[in-house]
């Protein structure tokens, strides 16, 4: 859509020498999520792949469970007063038979950090709503190089990262290490969602063989979105928040942080990884 980048002037101070000259920024824009029309959500991303994370987004919310379920994504013409499209709404319609979540509610999400729920509460959502339970039969068997040659992997991929510096970014890599697809947005959620709502399009719902690795932090939305999702192994090259190590625990998820070089913490499902000479 050309509208991931920006170029604004900026004034730039190098060693006491000053300069005017432009600079690339990431784009960041609001998309509202509709279903059947009536609205869901409103999220803060860089514009590109809007369907697939309005799709993902209801994936992560229990909505959506395979591309059976979605009858049509499609841009809200008129989406402004003249009647203009501004490309920022997005309305979901459901397949027959496939239920509308409760729209009374004040807000259907149960697990986003503006929601309101935690700890017991928000586990007890998870487990009981979604519907790819973790299920990796034969359990992945990682060692800890493969992981650690990933972060590289997820850098080399990050195209507008290079020209903005501004982006995080979400990747999938199967059990082999292999890049089998990558997100970036402004939001690290965004950029998962994007990942779990491509697979769904695809088919590929659960991604019970795959491993997703994000830039930053490990948060319990983003622990939830790979668990609703099938997701076995979750790696982030900074911490993880108590709560998405609860949450891995509770459902039988890997969950690696600070996974920068040769080093790692592993915070959950350490079965998972080939560890020699490992002290308990």
């Amino acid at each position: 859509m050309g509208r991931v980048t920006e170029r604004r002037r900026v004034t730039r101070v190098r060693a006491g020498v000053v300069s005017a000259r432009p600079d690339t920024l990431v784009a960041e824009e609001p998309l509202e999520i509709r279903l059947a029309g009536k609205p869901l959500a409103i999220t803060m991303r860089t514009p590109g792949d809007d369907f697939a994370l309005a799709a993902g987004f209801l994936v992560s919310e229990g909505v959506l469970a395979s591309a059976d379920d979605v009858r049509s994504i499609v841009y809200c013409a008129g989406a402004t007063d003249d009647g203009s499209n501004t490309y920022n709404v997005v309305d979901v319609r459901l397949a027959d038979g496939v239920a509308l979540p409760d729209f009374t509610l004040e807000r259907n999400v149960y697990t986003s950090s503006s929601c309101g729920l935690c700890g017991k509460a928000s586990l007890d959502a998870v487990r009981t709503t979604t519907r790819h339970p973790l299920a990796d039969t034969p359990p992945l068997c990682l060692s800890p190089a493969l992981l650690s040659a990933l972060p590289d992997r997820l850098r080399a991929a990050q195209r507008v990262f290079d020209r903005t510096g501004g982006l995080h970014a979400a990747a999938l890599f199967s059990e082999t290490g292999e890049l089998l697809d990558i997100r970036e947005d402004v939001g690290r959620h965004n950029a998962v969602d994007k990942l779990v709502g491509r697979a769904l399009t695809d088919a590929r719902l659960p991604l019970s063989r795959a491993i997703l690795l994000v830039s930053g932090r490990a948060s319990f939305e983003l622990a939830q979105k790979a668990a609703m999702a099938g997701i076995p192994v979750l790696a982030a090259v900074s911490a993880p928040s108590s709560l998405a190590v609860d949450l891995a625990a509770e459902t039988g998820m890997t969950l690696v942080g600070f996974l920068r070089g040769e080093s790692m913490n592993v915070y959950a499902g350490e079965e998972r990884l080939v560890l020699e000479g490992a002290e308990v």
